[in-house]
Order: structure tokens, then C-alpha cells, then sequence
């Protein structure tokens, strides 16, 4: 499995790059919607594993074998009832404010940019507050050498930065997502919006972060990849178990849990929405949770999940006489 670089040394690092490079290899033979079957965990993971499972008394749906759940729920509420220190990767969509009765193009209609009362501007104060207070909960759930995704247009993504900096986050990167499809601007006043950000943080500046550079390099024609990423938006296939106003392309999580997330990682989304970071996750082999308070979205993310891995779904044998 590929490790972070902790040292300078030759042999150390040469050791270290063998071996991100054999995982690389074994993650990109793995066929679409398959489940990777992660090696045992150790004494300690699997101690933390337990604990981060212990069922929520908000939980929603969770797989069989425990690797992927559903909690309903306010998002501050269910993260300080969680564990600390039980999560490697958190992507968070959190709501970018945009809701204030504006329009947009869909369709080649103009329609509403209203997406629902979680997403209304309470004052730039107030946005700023419930971020500091969000990602403060989600710090003390990562692991010591863990990392934070958070995506964002600039309403929103300059005060999460500012928050992350006022925590003590590592800010490692801004990754630019650029939309070849982006819908056009009606006023023709503006350019047109084509891009979000997404920030990528780890825990504290003393964290040894995990980064596939082996891996990530050769999805990029065996350069170094940078930090605009070209996706279009969501197509109809990943939205035939329901739709989502905010859906992020499955493409983007998987490039980026690929690229920070170890194997047999624990992941977790604090704004769940239609669940596509859980599908990439279970695709990897990792672990999910994720939390979401519109039963609509916790419906659609478990059709998802299910459709993923169907034998969550099978019901199991009973026994005859």
C-alpha cells in the first residue's frame, strides 16, 4: 500500500514508492462498481473501527457488514456524538448560501436557483460562525494524519479557508474543478461561471498527510498532476435513482480519495446529500458514513449504495426446520 513520506532517506523513500506504486496498481485494475477486499486491519484499527460503528441513534440504514451507514440528522448534532480521531477523509459539500431567489438556465429554461431553506444566506456573520463551528466538529474526528476536502463557489469557499487557517488546519491545496458544460449566464452582465473550488486540509500543521503521488501521476500521463480538474457535471446515469440540486461527478470523489485516502480507509460526509461519496468510497473498499437530514436524499443515497453492492440487499437464508 502507498505510505506518506515521513523521512528523506533514499532507502526509506525508495521503499515507500515501491510500494505506493504496487497499490496504484492493484486500485487501477479494479473494474467499476467492484469492492475491494482490504487487507486485515491492525489490533488498533480495528479498535477504532468498532467504535467509529457503533450504530447512532439517528441511523438511517446501514450495509450488512457494517462498512457503509446513513445517519438522519442536524449535522453539528450527530458530528460531537461520534468518536474522535475515527475518520481519515472527510469531503464536505456544505451549503454555499446561494439560495436568495435568483435564476438560471436548465434545460434551456430558466428556472429558480432556490434549492431549499438549508441553503438561504443567514448573514455573512452567521455563515462564517456555522462554518467555524462545522469544521471545528469535523477536526476532532480525523485521525491525527487525516485530511478534509470542502467544495465551494466564492460565496462560501473564502470563509471556509479563513475558518480552516483560524483552526489550525494544514491548508495543502486548492483544487480548481472545471466545468466543460457550465450553464450559461442569462444577464449576460457576468462571465460565466465554470469553476468551484475545493480546499484540501489536514488536521493540524504537524500532520503527515497520505497522498498517492505515484498513482496520481499516472492517470496524468505520467506527469505531475495539477490542481485543475476537468469534469462535466453529473450525466443521467448517475442520477437514475434521483436527483440532487448540489450532486458532485462521481469522477471528482473518486480522483480524490484515491488520491489522500489509504487503503481500508474510514471516509465521511457531514452534508451527505445524493451519497456520491459514498458510492466512490465503498467502490475503493473503504468504509462510509454519512450524514444527511432530508429523508428524499437518505432514500436516494441508499438506492445508490445498494445498487453499488447488491448483496447489502439480499436478505439473508433462514434456517429450515
Amino acid at each position: 500500500m502507498a505510505t506518506k513520506k515521513r523521512s528523506s532517506k533514499k532507502t526509506t523513500s525508495t521503499k515507500r514508492v515501491r510500494a505506493s506504486k504496487t497499490s496504484a496498481a492493484k486500485r487501477s485494475s479494479l473494474p467499476p462498481g467492484r469492492v475491494r477486499i482490504s487487507a486485515l486491519p491492525s489490533s488498533t484499527d480495528a479498535e477504532a473501527e468498532a467504535e467509529a460503528s457503533h450504530a447512532h441513534p439517528g441511523e438511517y440504514w446501514s450495509s450488512p457488514d457494517g462498512r457503509a451507514r446513513l445517519i438522519s440528522g442536524d449535522s453539528l448534532e450527530v458530528l460531537a456524538a461520534l468518536p474522535e480521531r475515527s475518520v481519515d477523509v472527510i469531503f464536505a459539500d456544505p451549503p454555499y448560501f446561494l439560495s436568495n431567489g435568483g435564476t438560471t438556465c436548465q434545460a434551456g429554461k430558466r428556472v429558480s436557483v432556490n434549492k431549499g431553506k438549508w441553503d438561504a444566506s443567514m448573514g455573512a456573520e452567521d455563515n462564517h460562525g456555522f462554518n467555524l463551528r462545522w469544521l471545528e466538529a469535523c477536526q476532532r474526528l480525523l485521525t491525527d494524519d487525516g485530511t478534509i476536502w470542502v467544495s465551494g463557489t466564492s460565496h462560501v469557499i473564502y470563509s471556509v479557508g479563513y475558518a480552516m487557517q483560524k483552526l489550525g488546519f494544514k491548508m495543502l491545496n486548492d483544487v480548481v474543478w472545471e466545468k466543460p458544460n457550465p450553464p450559461p449566464n442569462l444577464s449576460c452582465r457576468y462571465f460565466t461561471h465554470s469553476t468551484e473550488l475545493v480546499l484540501w486540509a489536514a488536521k493540524t500543521r504537524k500532520s503527515k498527510h497520505y497522498y498517492d503521488y505515484p498513482e496520481m501521476k499516472q492517470r496524468n500521463g505520467n506527469k505531475q498532476m495539477k490542481n485543475v480538474w476537468r469534469f462535466p457535471a453529473p450525466g443521467k446515469s448517475e442520477k437514475s435513482h434521483g436527483r440532487h440540486p448540489t450532486q458532485k461527478p462521481l469522477a471528482l470523489l473518486d480522483r480524490l480519495l484515491v488520491a489522500s485516502c489509504p487503503e481500508g480507509g474510514r471516509v465521511l460526509d457531514p452534508f451527505n446529500g445524493s451519497g456520491t461519496t459514498g458510492v466512490a468510497a465503498v467502490r475503493l473498499g473503504h468504509s462510509y458514513t454519512g450524514i444527511e437530514r432530508e429523508s428524499e436524499y437518505l432514500e436516494l443515497s441508499r438506492s445508490r449504495l445498494l445498487a453499488e453492492v447488491p448483496e447489502w440487499g439480499v436478505e439473508p437464508a433462514r434456517a429450515v426446520g
